[in-house]
């Protein structure tokens, strides 16, 4: 006799580390079972902007545009 796998796919809410499985789904399952956890995390907004601001890099180099340079630019 060969084991023949079931998937079945939801979304549930973890609670105290429970996953409640949908009722629909409850009387089809008993006994173990293998879990596959898929979770989105959302990505954290970059701070490098404000890394920059607070800690600029030196460069010795480095020269600012002149009002006449920036506008020259767009020609």
């Amino acid at each position: 006799m060969s084991d023949t796998m079931i998937a079945v796919e939801f979304q549930a809410h973890v609670k105290d580390g429970t996953i409640e499985v949908p009722e629909q789904y409850r009387g089809r399952f008993e006994g173990e079972v293998r879990v596959i956890i898929l979770h989105v995390e959302r990505q954290k907004k970059s701070r490098i902007i404000d890394k920059l601001l607070e800690h600029p890099i030196a460069d010795a180099t480095f020269r600012p545009l002149t009002r006449d340079e920036i506008y020259d630019r767009q020609k």
